[in-house]
């Protein structure tokens, strides 16, 4: 009986203890959600009209602010290029040896666009890798330019829903390269890339 007694007033302030713990003064930086099991890998990210995952027009183009806003799910090796006559920086983020993404800017300056390649990465309205140029449009006019650079062989469309998000379609097309496709051959063109623009891709322009 004398155990039972003594052993009581422990079982009884256990439970206070661990309930005192998330307040205790010493601990002021622990993240409890860093504990939940759930937040051990990263989450999956979106493309919105503010950019994709945490990456907008306001963070800097450095590796740790890429790799952050992209919730470090990929590894980066970084670049340069021209484009235009200007000179770009460039982070790739890579699974394994694949491209999922490319993040682009002024050196030393913030991101100006992000390209995604990865199907796993959606915009918010449901649109991902490998959708129907039909789902989204009924004609290319007013809508979709010819792509430039590496994308000279295929469509760019802005989003219905936002003028920072376009979708580059890949596909099949007889007709002369310097021409935009006919809508009849766009209809079963797919999604290969989707890119998010600081600035909004401006009718004629590709970049």
């Amino acid at each position: 009986m004398t155990v039972r007694l003594r052993a009581r007033p422990m079982l009884l302030a256990l439970p206070l203890f661990l309930a005192g713990c998330s307040s205790m003064p010493s601990m002021p930086h622990m993240s409890w959600s860093g504990l939940n099991p759930l937040n051990w890998f990263g989450s999956s990210l979106t493309v919105t009209d503010q950019g994709v995952g945490g990456i907008t027009a306001s963070t800097p183009l450095t590796e740790t602010a890429i790799k952050d806003g992209l919730n470090r799910n990929y590894s980066l090796r970084s670049g340069m290029s021209m484009s235009d006559g200007k000179m770009l920086s460039f982070f790739q983020a890579m699974d394994g040896k694949d491209v999922k993404l490319s993040v682009s800017g002024e050196p030393k300056g913030n991101v100006q666009r992000v390209d995604v390649m990865d199907p796993k990465v959606a915009s918010e309205w449901g649109v991902k890798i490998g959708t129907s140029f039909s789902d989204l449009y009924t004609k290319a006019f007013d809508s979709c330019v010819k792509g430039e650079g590496d994308d000279a062989q295929n469509v760019e469309c802005k989003a219905p829903q936002s003028a920072h998000v376009t979708y580059v379609f890949s596909g099949i097309w007889h007709g002369p390269e310097s021409l935009m496709p006919s809508d009849d051959a766009l209809k079963d063109w797919k999604v290969s890339k989707i890119v998010w623009r600081a600035n909004p891709l401006q009718t004629g322009q590709a970049q």
